[in-house]
């Protein structure tokens, strides 16, 4: 049998068995039609020299923001001077103050402005994310953002799983209306997005100042009777039951998790909830409390690691980077962070049959890099040797 692409003196292979890794040494991979075909069978015509480096499978990133207009480059500068996320929320800048980009931004420039930051995270060996609305904030701009994430999806190399996050912030105004925000969602937002029929998930940023636990609560089961399913921003500043409401209404990931509580612990692990960890967002703040890994990890849940990549509060998109952050602030091991920015990420988007781990029949999403194990990730910090990135079986990024 001929393949269509094969990869050769493959130093390292990671392969995921069974919550476990194993590492298959010296080997070779197959890859026909855009998939994995077999592992270590004999060599083709149409092959890569490893050069017998690390190979791995592209990097699931389980929670990002990428459509926006404006940076909030200004807002790290006042952070830096002191001042915290909350007390520039609360005098107009966060979320709030990215909006009016997205609104007065046409979907070619939001769509132009996007490809760009999809092409770098591509370079850093991501090709599946997950791509949440939230900038827009009324009913056009949210679909609009909607039909930016599908463009993205059909015209670039990474994968893009569809996230509706209307109820991200109250825009202006609504600020003293709150109620009638809410009923702007349910009544009006998710109908829409249903028609559109973009959406796979529902969001809500759950936390003291924006969306109360009632809140979130009447918008998460409107979007269950459209069929969206749920993930909660959950436990980000401050505990306010926004984790147990992820285990209560079934939500498939609770994100953020610097302030939960061991309760709501053993609670997303009895309801199998994937907890999605943001420590870039913790660093990009600088904040002191990373969100409780290592205890996580040792009740049973199934941990995710993501970037939180937005204009505000995280401006980072290497998952090379998250897993160093991972490793050297939340107590995690290289090879649990590893499989949380792969397989893990994959759970969290449902999509695990397919991608996050290399597994004949799974696509051929693969990094070959130039370093030697798994263990070199952490070690390079930031300048992490990416040589080739592969999608669906095809070399997207690199010579």
């Amino acid at each position: 049998m001929s393949f269509d692409i094969e990869l050769h003196n493959i130093g390292c292979l990671p392969v995921y068995d069974g919550n476990v890794l194993r590492y298959e040494r010296n080997t070779s991979l197959q890859v026909q039609n855009g998939y994995i075909a077999s592992i270590g069978s004999p060599t083709s015509n149409n092959s890569i020299d490893c050069k017998g480096k690390l190979v791995t499978p592209g990097f699931i990133d389980s929670h990002t923001h990428p459509i926006f207009d404006n940076n909030r480059n200004e807002e790290h500068q006042q952070r830096l001077l002191g001042e915290t996320y909350e007390e520039i929320a609360r005098n107009g800048g966060g979320i709030i103050s990215s909006i009016e980009g997205v609104r007065n931004s046409t979907a070619d420039e939001l769509y132009n402005k996007a490809f760009k930051r999809m092409d770098r995270f591509i370079s850093l060996g991501t090709t599946t994310i997950e791509a949440k609305t939230g900038y827009g904030l009324n009913t056009d701009s949210e679909l609009k953002s909607l039909e930016v994430i599908k463009n993205l999806d059909l015209n670039h190399s990474i994968d893009l799983v569809p996230t509706f996050m209307g109820a991200h912030a109250f825009p202006v105004e609504y600020q003293k209306n709150q109620q009638g925000f809410v009923n702007l969602i349910i009544d009006e937002m998710i109908p829409a997005v249903y028609e559109q029929g973009i959406a796979k998930y529902i969001d809500v940023f759950c936390e003291e100042g924006y969306f109360s636990v009632d809140h979130a609560r009447t918008i998460i089961k409107r979007g269950l009777d459209y069929g969206f399913i749920p993930r909660i921003h959950a436990d980000e500043f401050s505990n306010i039951g926004a984790s147990q409401l992820a285990a209560d209404m079934g939500a498939v990931s609770a994100d953020h998790l610097m302030a939960i509580d061991d309760r709501s612990i053993q609670s997303l692990v009895e309801n199998n909830v994937v907890a999605t960890l943001l420590p870039g967002t913790t660093f990009f703040l600088n904040k002191k409390t990373y969100a409780p890994a290592r205890k996580l990890i040792d009740y049973g849940a199934i941990v995710a690691l993501a970037t939180d990549f937005n204009p505000g509060s995280c401006h980072i998109q290497s998952i090379p980077f998250i897993m160093t952050l991972a490793v050297m602030s939340m107590s995690m091991s290289i090879e649990e962070a590893f499989i949380a920015a792969t397989y893990n990420g994959a759970l969290a988007l449902g999509c695990e049959n397919e991608v996050g781990s290399i597994e004949i029949n799974k696509k051929a999403d693969l990094v070959i890099w130039e370093i030697d194990t798994l263990f070199d990730i952490p070690y390079y910090v930031t300048d992490h040797p990416i040589r080739h990135v592969i999608k669906n079986g095809q070399i997207v990024f690199g010579a």
